[in-house]
């Protein structure tokens, strides 16, 4: 959730039925715990989001505390907009991610598809959000093949 305020939005969700809630640690830098306590108690798996720009060091206190989020979502774009390229030098915070957390969620967004997701899984992403190359792909289901494959082989 790119939001002010996520707190806002864990209930509504929560009865939705999502799963999980990912938010950007830019925004909740005064209330993550009582963020992702509010997330388990509405029965989703917590996620912090890191734009480009931000230091990695930012999520170490979110992924050690004694309620941890559960996954990592590094983003590989500016949020906002789809369509854009994919930073590769934003794999640098996954391989980093990946040596300090061998067994966390590390996730990717912006970008994805079959020129560069060898160098996002080889990195220690996970999980793959792919969104232009594959609703833009004339075979959805073939890039979505290949970017699950590359990841599981990785």
């Amino acid at each position: 959730m790119m939001v002010t305020n996520p707190l806002d939005y864990v209930e509504p969700l929560g009865k939705a039925g999502a799963s999980g809630f990912t938010f950007h640690v830019e925004t909740s830098k005064d209330n993550w715990q009582e963020l992702i306590q509010m997330i388990k108690s509405h029965g989703m798996r917590p996620g912090v989001a890191l734009n480009p720009g931000t230091p990695i060091g930012e999520v170490y206190p979110l992924v050690e505390a004694e309620k941890p989020v559960e996954m990592v979502l590094v983003m590989t774009v500016e949020p906002g907009f789809g369509g854009q390229k994919f930073m590769p030098e934003m794999m640098d915070k996954v391989r980093i991610l990946r040596k300090r957390y061998p067994l966390l969620d590390i996730e990717v967004d912006g970008g994805l598809g079959p020129s560069n997701i060898d160098m996002a899984a080889s990195a220690g992403a996970n999980c793959i959000v792919a969104g232009s190359s594959v609703f833009g792909a004339s075979e959805p289901a073939e890039v979505i093949s290949l970017l699950r494959s590359s990841v599981q082989k990785a």
